[in-house]
């Protein structure tokens, strides 16, 4: 009988990228080799590396043959050396944005877990940690990333000193059919958890959240009247992530709030860099790590690949089914870090030197325990 092929578009992007991106290819090709499938991955450009090579930083032909796989294994985008004042300059986050906005991507997946062994390296309290088990359900492809903007200068201005100078507008808006669409991914969610929705929003101030807030709730209770569903603020919730965070299951929100907790939430873990995401659509789904491209390490071989990892485990899940698979990686990162090995990011002073691990060793511990 003949293998399974999937089709994996792979993109290195900027920093630690290409470094990360190599384990979570090794990790993929020992997967494949126990379960008799094969995954074949082709590299595209994307980010800073995209814009140094083509000037754009979503080239045409990284977004064809995205949409031509099965899946997309993203690393990270960005860098200082692209960073600039000029409105009209390429930036690398304008490729992330363009490729979820491409594939239709408009829900991320962000789990936030706690892993025993790594406890330690949180700045809470172990009490408050104690049982972290919630995943954020991000909108992906509206509000103020995708809304309207611009920066001009203002010659007639207002106010006791004229206010002539530069201005800049950005501009939030939702449609009812994207917060339908992001309300049901997030009951569902729950459904397989514990069925516990917290719907995140700035009601008393924005339009934008009066109606996130109202079509989440008819959702809510024209489909999914069994899910406990509570409503809190951004502001409150970001509090409430750091006082008890152990209360939450499944938080659902728009681009710009998510974009901000998801971050805060990962801190909670001690590192960004043990987080991984998903981000669907109807059609071919994109999985990356958490975190930025660190260029400050870039290159030097200490970068944590476990997010990268742990997004191929994604992957597995939510584009192949293959949750047996995924369990093995996910179980291979788990007893790594039983057995106390650790990056330089997640060590700390009760971590022997010589169970201090480079990217690449890293990589072949994790492929090591997966046998």
């Amino acid at each position: 009988m003949a293998s399974k092929t999937y089709r994996i578009c792979t993109l290195p992007g900027d920093g630690i990228g290409p470094e990360i991106i190599a384990e979570g290819k090794k990790v993929l090709q020992a997967v494949g080799k126990r379960a008799g499938v094969t995954f074949t991955c082709t590299d595209a450009l994307i980010g800073g590396a995209a814009i140094d090579a083509t000037g754009s930083p979503l080239p045409d032909a990284t977004l064809e043959a995205a949409r031509a796989s099965d899946a997309v294994l993203l690393s990270s985008v960005g860098g200082p050396k692209w960073d600039s004042t000029d409105p009209n300059a390429p930036r690398p986050e304008q490729g992330l944005l363009g490729i979820r906005k491409g594939l239709g991507l408009y829900t991320n997946l962000r789990p936030v877990k706690i892993y025993d062994a790594l406890a330690g390296a949180s700045t809470l309290r172990p009490e408050v940690i104690k049982g972290v088990d919630l995943v954020i359900v991000r909108e992906l492809t509206g509000g103020l990333y995708f809304g309207k903007r611009e920066r001009f200068y203002d010659e007639e201005g207002a106010g006791s000193n004229g206010g002539r100078g530069q201005r800049a507008y950005d501009t939030c808006e939702y449609r009812e059919y994207e917060v339908e669409r992001i309300a049901r991914k997030a009951f569902q969610a729950a459904r397989k958890r514990r069925n516990k929705v917290t719907s995140v929003d700035k009601r008393n101030v924005l339009e934008t959240s009066r109606l996130w807030r109202e079509v989440v709730h008819r959702v809510h209770d024209e489909e999914f009247p069994e899910i406990e569903l509570e409503d809190l603020l951004v502001d409150n919730t970001a509090m409430q992530l750091i006082n008890r965070p152990a209360d939450f299951d499944v938080v659902v929100t728009e681009n710009m709030f998510g974009d901000i907790l998801s971050d805060e939430a990962a801190q909670i873990t001690g590192s960004l860099g043990m987080l991984a995401s998903a981000s669907l659509g109807d059609g071919v789904s994109l999985f990356e790590p958490s975190a930025g491209s660190a260029p400050d390490i870039a290159g030097q071989g200490i970068a944590n690949p476990l997010a990268q990892i742990l997004s191929v485990a994604m992957m597995l899940t939510y584009a192949f089914g293959m949750d047996e698979q995924a369990a093995w990686v996910q179980d291979g990162v788990e007893r790594v870090l039983d057995d106390g090995w650790r990056t330089r990011d997640i060590a700390d002073g009760s971590t022997p030197a010589d169970h201090v691990l480079g990217t690449s060793a890293m990589g072949d511990k994790v492929v090591e325990y997966l046998g």
